[in-house]
């Protein structure tokens, strides 16, 4: 096991520092890659619990609620319960297979851990749909509506915590707002109405408006959960190390940033000294992978975040990573 852990942090690294000239680790270095172990550790830890738990919160939300009761959700999901309901394949199935472009999408956009991410939980949701005999709560139409949107909220509110999606409509959302210029919340809107409105001739006008209460009760945790998917973040961020950061920004994540020349002042008497400041946008999916790259850097660097509706023009589109 030593032996293992040693092997993962020369990897590390050789990783860290593959422009540079190889040569032997010192103990200081080695020191820096345990300690990034550790933070990945317990990132990954951390990311797996929430993705467990949010699929667990949706298929009890799909299988306790709203499959029996043909109810249906707004976004990638409700676009599955739909066609289930309407060619009763099973809805395990069309889960994989409707998000199955928004994974390819996701790796354009957000990268290949995010991607590998969202499609290990698409399955990981899919095999539970398809295994865990989950009870039947409830038939009453107002509680099924409520709670089962409650759950399913939650559920894709967890995912986004650990850092994918189980549902693609978000991936959507935002490719579309940098392609044709529009906003993400109109994008969102356009879809939601388009599945509401297939419901309503589908399945009948009380099952598309109690289906609406599902969404907005989905809406409504999702939010209480993560703020807001579509969001941008803008990261105000005051470090020792802001080159690296700045550097870590750019090529790690793939984003813009702006430094300010500004002062500092700290103590009983306020004294002052030169710092940089560097702000950044992103959006709320890259909050994971920002906050665990600055912990690599520096763990105590003051970090502030604000929520901005949309944005327009300079480098808010991601370029690609090299």
């Amino acid at each position: 096991m030593k032996h293992f852990i040693k092997n993962i942090l020369l990897q590390t690294i050789l990783r860290e520092n593959k422009n540079k000239p190889q040569e032997v680790p010192s103990g200081y270095v080695f020191a820096k890659a345990y300690r990034i172990f550790l933070i990945l550790l317990r990132r990954y830890s951390k990311d797996t619990l929430l993705i467990i738990t949010g699929i667990g919160c949706a298929g009890f939300g799909f299988k306790g609620f709203l499959v029996t009761n043909q109810f249906i959700d707004g976004g990638a999901t409700g676009i599955s319960l739909l066609l289930s309901a309407l060619t009763h394949l099973p809805l395990w199935l069309l889960i994989v297979m409707v998000n199955a472009p928004f994974v390819y999408l996701g790796y354009r956009i957000m990268g290949k851990t995010f991607a590998i991410k969202t499609a290990l939980a698409m399955i990981g949701l899919a095999l539970c749909l398809a295994v865990v005999p989950y009870p039947q709560v409830t038939h009453d139409k107002l509680l099924v509506a409520i709670f089962g949107g409650f759950f399913l909220g939650a559920g894709i509110g967890f995912a986004i915590r650990g850092g994918c999606v189980i549902d693609g409509t978000e991936i959507l959302a935002i490719y579309l707002s940098r392609k044709v210029g529009v906003t993400i919340g109109d994008v969102v809107i356009f879809i939601n109405v388009f599945i509401f409105s297939a419901a309503a001739y589908f399945l009948g006008i009380e099952i598309a408006l109690y289906s609406m209460i599902t969404y907005l009760a989905a809406s409504k945790t999702l939010d209480f959960l993560v703020e807001g998917i579509d969001e941008y973040i803008g990261v105000t961020i005051i470090a020792s190390y802001h080159d690296e950061m700045r550097h870590m920004i750019t090529h790690k994540l793939g984003r813009g940033v702006t430094v300010y020349s500004g002062k500092s002042g700290h103590g009983k008497r306020g004294e002052t000294r030169d710092v940089d400041i560097i702000f950044t946008v992103i959006t709320r999916l890259e909050v994971n992978k920002l906050t665990t790259e600055i912990e690599k850097i520096e763990p105590n660097a003051f970090v502030v975040m604000h929520r901005i509706k949309d944005t327009k023009g300079g480098m808010i589109k991601k370029r690609p990573l090299k």
